[in-house]
């Protein structure tokens, strides 16, 4: 498959670095030719030094021979404009752009993006889905990763293993004798440095990040299974008044009415704009690292802390001043990857990364055959994805322990006639199934050709 990328930012390199890794033909465009050589020096791509929305450079970059257009750049203009010239002009067979601008997206306005005016195929939005995935967070305490997939009937969960977990230092094989009703798999494990696609003789140990794949109707089980019972927040503090503070108090406000929430925002402008749309809750102008304005938001009684400013620092120390003062749990936006390797000996429970947010997005819409949903786990460890099974996929028919599946490929779930099937060994695969599975990196193209015989996108 042959892509163009505008933009190198941390989302355009994230992008290049999975599609180049499998393979397929990569070119990027930025405006910065330092980060266009840095870019083409560490990964087998090509480049292109120029404006990302210019005919001229877009067909230097190949795009008129393209099988897709990823429009990242930090202007949504130059995106935008980015994939109508591949629509109107290079005729790319599929276009995607990021949006950050609220505004473009009202539904009002949606028609602006289809096939008779800028022709993008998908538009991907920070903000919002950044916004969803910290709400999902709040649905499922004690998880610092949780992810919605089959129409809401099977849950991807993240969860550390403390020393109260139940099932530390049980084989995976012995974990539905101790618990018949756990309706969950366990999909994947990171240790320190080491990530690690389980088989059914490995168990987890003290400190372990657990994935696994649950039915979401049992997951307070599962969950309870992994020594976690926390309670959902009633009492939260938003540290952030920007386009995700907002936009996830909106959320908030919206489907979860009873609860108590505090938004604090430093920039005076701001927090009257956040004031204006949120009457019925108290807005704080002021720092959330001044221990007073803590203080005045009630952090001692405040269940969790969800710092989304666009200041990594800001957003670290305010959660781990917050949790000193007597806040139970935090959830910190952090848009750099150099701060990974502390935040889990800092305390921070749950961490957000609007590039991994992003990425994951994107990727839904490039992976071949029918497949309804990416999620990516961490850099280079894999994605966990919902498939639809075509009737002429090679898996239909078979038991998955014949199937011969890649090692680093594990299905957790299949949706079948609307119920969910934990998968066994003996579990057929059938037509129509939503299989959902985690996939290590390397094994990614292996699962595209598994469940694909032709080239779609969705």
């Amino acid at each position: 498959m042959k892509v163009v990328i505008c933009g190198a930012g941390q989302v355009g390199a994230n992008i290049a670095k999975y599609l180049a890794h499998e393979g397929n033909d990569v070119t990027i465009v930025d405006l910065d030719a330092h980060l266009v050589r840095d870019i083409t020096d560490q990964l087998d791509v090509q480049g292109v030094a120029g404006h990302a929305s210019h005919p001229t450079v877009l067909e230097q970059a190949g795009l008129k021979d393209a099988d897709l257009l990823i429009a990242v750049t930090h202007s949504d203009e130059v995106n935008m404009t980015a994939c109508m010239v591949a629509h109107a002009i290079f005729d790319v067979p599929t276009k995607i752009a990021r949006v950050r601008e609220q505004s473009y997206l009202q539904s009002k306005w949606s028609s602006i993006f289809n096939s008779d005016h800028l022709g993008i195929d998908a538009v991907i939005s920070p903000e919002v889905e950044v916004a969803e995935a910290i709400h999902r967070r709040l649905e499922v305490p004690g998880a610092f990763d949780a992810v919605t997939l089959a129409d809401g009937l099977v849950t991807l969960v993240g969860v550390h293993c403390g020393a109260n977990c139940p099932v530390i230092n049980t084989p995976l094989r012995h974990l539905t004798t101790l618990f018949p009703d756990l309706h969950a798999t366990v999909v994947g494990i990171v240790r320190g440095d080491h990530k690690i696609v389980p088989d059914d003789a490995e168990s987890m140990l003290v400190g372990d990040d657990v994935y696994f794949i649950a039915e979401t109707a049992h997951l307070k089980r599962a969950l309870s299974a992994f020594g976690h019972e926390e309670q959902e927040a009633r009492r939260l503090i938003i540290v952030g008044g920007g386009n995700i503070g907002l936009q996830l108090s909106e959320l908030i406000a919206e489907r979860n009415p009873g609860i108590d929430v505090k938004l604090i925002e430093l920039d005076r402008r701001r927090a009257a704009k956040a004031a204006a749309r949120l009457p019925n809750w108290v807005v704080i102008q002021g720092d959330a690292l001044d221990p007073r304005i803590l203080e005045e938001a009630n952090v001692k009684g405040t269940e969790t802390i969800i710092a989304v400013t666009n200041d990594d620092e800001v957003n670290i120390l305010a959660s781990l001043l917050a949790k000193r003062a007597g806040c139970q749990r935090s959830i910190t936006l952090v848009n750099s990857t150099n701060y990974a390797p502390l935040i889990g000996s800092l305390g921070i429970d749950a961490v957000v990364s609007p590039r991994a947010t992003t990425v994951s997005n994107i990727l839904q819409h490039v992976r071949r055959g029918r497949v309804r949903a990416v999620h990516s786990l961490g850099d280079d460890f894999g994605e966990v994805m919902e498939i639809e099974v075509l009737e002429t996929a090679r898996l239909v028919g078979t038991p998955i322990r014949e199937a011969k599946l890649p090692e680093g490929v594990i299905i957790g779930a299949m949706v079948r006639g609307g119920k969910v099937v934990i998968a066994t060994g003996d579990t057929v695969v059938e037509q129509d199934d939503h299989v959902v599975l985690f996939s290590a990196s390397k094994d990614v193209r292996e699962v595209e050709r598994m469940f694909s015989v032709r080239l779609e996108y969705f």
